[in-house]
C-alpha cells in the first residue's frame, strides 16, 4: 500500500479526522519528511487561523488561535492560493513571527500548501525541517495530500463559533 493509499484508507473511516490527519502525517513524512507537521484553518472572518493537528504538541498545541497579518507570506499563500518553500533560518524569519521557537525545535526550512477548494483557500499543511531539506518541486508531491483535507478542514470551519 503506497502512503497515499494509506491515507484514502483512513479517509474512509468513520469518525473524527484524527486517524486521516496522523495518517498524513506519516506518509508526507515518508513523501518529503519533515520534523514538525501541523494543519490550520482559516476561521471563517478569515483574520484568524487555528492549529487542527500538529505533531508536536507540546511545542504548538492544537486549538487556539492565531491572528493573520498582512504580509508577504499572506499575499502568496493565503489571497494567491500558492505554495511557498523557505530554505533556511533567514526565510523563516520572514515568514513566521514566531520563527525564534521554529529554529530552536532544528527547523530552518518549510513547505506551506494551501488547502483549496472552490478557489477558496481554507487553511494551510505546513511541514518544517532542517535547513535546506525542501525544493519547489516538493510542492507537487505534496498536493495531493492537501486535496484529502479539504472534508475536514470545511467540517472545522462550519464548526467555528465564528
Amino acid at each position: 500500500m503506497t502512503p497515499f493509499d494509506a491515507c484514502l484508507a483512513a479517509l474512509r473511516q468513520p469518525g473524527p479526522p484524527e486517524k486521516l490527519f496522523a495518517a498524513v502525517d506519516r506518509a508526507l513524512a515518508e513523501t518529503v519528511g519533515h520534523k514538525l507537521f501541523t494543519l490550520l484553518y482559516v476561521a471563517p472572518n478569515g483574520r484568524r487561523v487555528k492549529r487542527l493537528y500538529t505533531n508536536m504538541p507540546k511545542d504548538y498545541p492544537v486549538g487556539g488561535y492565531k491572528e493573520i497579518t498582512d504580509s508577504p507570506w499572506h499575499r502568496q499563500v493565503i489571497l494567491g492560493r500558492r505554495a511557498w518553500v523557505g530554505h533556511d533560518a533567514k526565510d523563516i524569519a520572514w515568514a513566521f513571527f514566531d520563527h525564534e521557537l521554529i529554529v530552536s525545535l532544528g527547523c530552518e526550512s518549510a513547505v506551506n500548501v494551501p488547502v483549496v477548494y472552490a478557489g477558496r483557500v481554507l487553511g494551510t499543511l505546513n511541514l518544517l525541517d532542517a535547513a535546506g531539506h525542501y525544493e519547489e518541486s516538493d510542492v507537487a508531491r505534496i498536493e495531493p495530500f492537501a486535496a484529502l483535507l479539504i472534508g475536514p478542514f470545511l467540517d472545522a470551519i462550519a464548526a467555528d463559533p465564528g
